[in-house]
């Protein structure tokens, strides 16, 4: 049994009126669940290998977004508990242990098991000194060629400031003796020097400091030699080059000292009530002043100079708690590369997700018959797609890209949030705009570290003629939606799609997302209600079936809560199910322990962090929180209510851009879309079954804050959810459908 904590302290053990866990606990515990992939030997190595990297992704957001945010409080003299009765200091102190073990196991997990398993078939990650001389030959000529003319070594002086440490920069500190006959001052007199790295005849030492620069690749592979029947592969990181080539970079001096280090800075508070007329120039101001935030955190290899240390912590005013020791010197980040590599024998089998049979296109029609036929099939029927098990670009983009094509779409409008650099919606909104037809795009320029493309997609739109808006003063524009106003023979027809994820070409290939296509008058006509207000000057939108945050969204769930709980009252069929990223908001928990309290069958699959406590007597006793983690990044939110029916299929179904957390419900425009046809009903009825029946990649939340890893019983068949999980069942099922 595996089990993972949310981190807890002697505050936890006291208190008996705790109604919330820590948010951000909670979230590292999720952290901690991603780690244990890696962990995984029934999961391919390589795949292990890339959980290291998303785990450090993962972190370093971690500490820009919510780290940050807590030190601001501290260093303001905030004091106010968090829900869990935590001051932003305590918070501090509990994320630190937290993390710390997390790290840690990080490295033990990278080291002890992955390493050697890796070594055993033909991959290396080396160091220096596991180079052959002809290797070290070959390396620094690669390096004189690509690297060497890009390194700057900056020394520090009192005519030289401190450089200027940029955000996730991996860097090496040196410390040198400057040359016979220097004239350069002294930064480390000897006297500040420990013991331990003090030469007896020095009296001055100077910190220079190399960044590696930003884009550049993370390894060097070494020539392929073969080892039986296959290639074997050897990796030295770029850093680890650099580290040990430093003589051109600091000729004629003498390199006592050097150590890796890498720092986290503040993300920054984002300003939602920004005046719209001057948002996009405030977005490019706010992104000039992100880049000189506060330190977050210190990241230091192992057994550094303790007097580099002490000095970094005063030059980036850092405190001791913010540092963290690197199990290695290279990027766990960029362990990626690594997994890039020609063994498809150590992945996951390449996934080919399916097209839905009524909207694959017909061979020998032209794209204009074809986009005709399109939108005839949805007329017919919603269409449910499931991502990624099914097709992405051959339903949503072939959406945007059939109304660009068809000469009786007349309309477009569409809201983005995030998407590829390279997307193939904004390429074709250009192409739609320039053939004539009218075309909106509601472009959130807050959306947090994309607010630098997103500006630049709003200039690229704009050239083209497309009508751009930057979305409501004070409010996010998170929600995911595309509407297409087409000309037919008794009138305008309109068509939408509304989704769970964003219109992001690469993340659907591996985030799990809903989306409903459809040309049900019930929903279009109030997503025409809704880009009324997004792009005009409209009061809050009417609209009848789909939930808006932050107007009806909130209003309506509570009501649907209350209906449940009446229904159980009256002994009929009760229940609430939920699929969401986070469970945060107070009201909404406060309002499923009462339902829970009321007899109501309350189960939440939350993906990340989960602040309701489920489980406990008289509290929650009736609610279940799990999550599911594994191949693919669970995303799509939806909402279920019984309405008193026996059969999920025949109950409430929504579709949701929101999570159950404060911001997404209050202060964020985001729809939550009925699925009036039933057939797609039961499809999302059986997603949340497999769920259920989940013994693979399933962990179950307990009162306690601990998530236990359900495990497959020896009776477990192959080829049931039991044994294989969520998401190998959900591609076999998705594959029955293809056949």
């Amino acid at each position: 049994m595996t089990t993972t904590r949310r981190g807890k302290s002697a505050a936890d053990e006291s208190s008996t009126d705790v109604r919330f866990f820590n948010r951000d606990l909670s979230w590292l515990a999720f952290n901690q669940r991603v780690l244990a992939q890696a962990a995984d030997d029934s999961m391919p190595l390589l795949e292990r290998v890339r959980f290291i990297s998303i785990f450090t992704s993962n972190l370093d957001e971690f500490f820009m977004k919510r780290v940050g945010l807590i030190k601001r409080q501290v260093h303001s003299g905030v004091d106010t508990p968090s829900p869990d009765g935590r001051t932003p200091r305590q918070q501090l102190n509990a994320i630190r242990e937290h993390v710390a073990q997390l790290v840690q196991e990080q490295g033990r997990i990278l080291e002890k098991e992955l390493l050697p398993q890796l070594a055993k078939e033909g991959i290396f990650i080396l160091r220096w000194g596991d180079l052959a001389e002809n290797e070290r030959d070959t390396v620094q000529a690669w390096y004189h060629d690509h690297v060497f003319p890009a390194l700057t070594p900056l020394a520090v002086d009192p005519t030289h400031k401190f450089p200027f440490i940029s955000n996730l920069s991996n860097n090496v500190g040196v410390l040198i003796d400057p040359p016979a006959g220097s004239v350069r001052a002294p930064v480390f007199p000897s006297e500040l020097l420990s013991k331990r790295h003090k030469k007896d005849n020095a009296d001055e030492t100077t910190f220079a400091r190399v960044k590696i620069p930003a884009g550049m690749q993370a390894f060097v592979r070494l020539a392929a030699s073969e080892k039986g029947k296959s290639p074997t592969y050897r990796f030295i990181s770029v850093q680890e080059v650099v580290r040990n080539s430093l003589g051109e970079l600091f000729p004629g001096v003498h390199v006592q000292d050097k150590i890796n280090f890498r720092v986290t800075r503040s993300a920054g508070i984002q300003k939602d009530d920004l005046d719209t007329a001057n948002l996009l120039q405030s977005i490019e101001a706010d992104l000039k002043q992100r880049k000189f935030a506060r330190v977050a955190r210190l990241e230091i290899e192992r057994d550094a100079n303790p007097t580099v240390l002490r000095w970094l912590l005063d030059k980036l005013n850092v405190d001791p708690q913010d540092v963290y020791e690197r199990a290695m010197g290279i990027d766990y980040l960029a362990l990626s590369e690594v997994c890039d590599i020609d063994r498809p024998d150590l992945k996951h089998k390449q996934w080919k997700p399916v097209v839905p049979a009524r909207l694959a296109p017909v061979v020998g029609k032209t794209s204009e018959q074809n986009a005709s036929q399109f939108f005839a099939n949805i007329r017919k029927q919603d269409v449910l797609v499931h991502h990624p098990y099914e097709s992405f670009d051959a339903t949503v983009e072939r959406f945007i890209a059939a109304a660009a094509n068809d000469p009786d779409v007349m309309t477009i409008k569409q809201t983005l949030y995030r998407t590829t650099p390279d997307s193939p919606f904004i390429a074709n909104l250009v192409r739609a705009a320039e053939s004539g037809k009218q075309v909106a795009c509601l472009v959130e320029l807050r959306a947090r570290f994309d607010e630098g493309r997103n500006v630049r997609f709003a200039r690229q739109l704009e050239r083209a003629g497309v009508h751009v808006a930057y979305g409501v003063m004070g409010l996010k524009t998170h929600c995911k939606t595309s509407l297409v106003v087409r000309r037919e023979k008794h009138g305008l027809r309109c068509y939408a799609h509304l989704g769970t994820g964003n219109y992001h070409p690469k993340t659907a290939q591996l985030y799990t997302d809903l989306g409903i296509l459809t040309a049900d008058e019930a929903i279009t006509s109030d997503l025409v209600h809704l880009f009324n207000y997004l792009t005009g000057m409209a009061a809050a939108p009417n609209c009848d079936n789909l939930l808006i945050a932050p107007f009806t969204l909130r209003d309506r769930v509570n009501k649907m809560i209350e209906r449940e709980m009446e229904f159980a009252k009256k002994g009929k069929p009760a229940r609430i199910w939920a699929k969401l990223n986070a469970m945060e908001d107070r009201d909404m928990t406060e309002r499923l322990y009462a339902a829970s309290q009321a007899g109501v069958e309350v189960n939440l699959v939350v993906r990340g962090f989960c602040c309701l406590i489920p489980g406990v007597k008289g509290l929650s006793e009736n609610i279940k929180v799990s999550s599911v983690v594994g191949r693919f990044l669970e995303h799509s939110r939806v909402y279920h209510f019984s309405g008193g029916q026996i059969e999920p299929a025949d109950g409430d179904w929504y579709i949701s851009s929101a999570d159950w957390m404060y911001r997404n419900l209050s202060n964020r425009v985001e729809v939550a879309c009925p699925i009036r046809d039933r057939d797609a009903r039961a499809k999302i009825a059986r997603m949340f079954e497999v769920h259920a029946q989940d013994h693979r990649n399933a962990w179950d939340l307990n009162g306690e804050g601990d998530y236990v890893k359900r495990e497959p019983g020896k009776d477990a068949k192959k080829g049931t959810p039991q044994a294989d999980g969520t998401f190998i069942t959900l591609m076999r099922e998705a594959e029955q459908e293809r056949q």
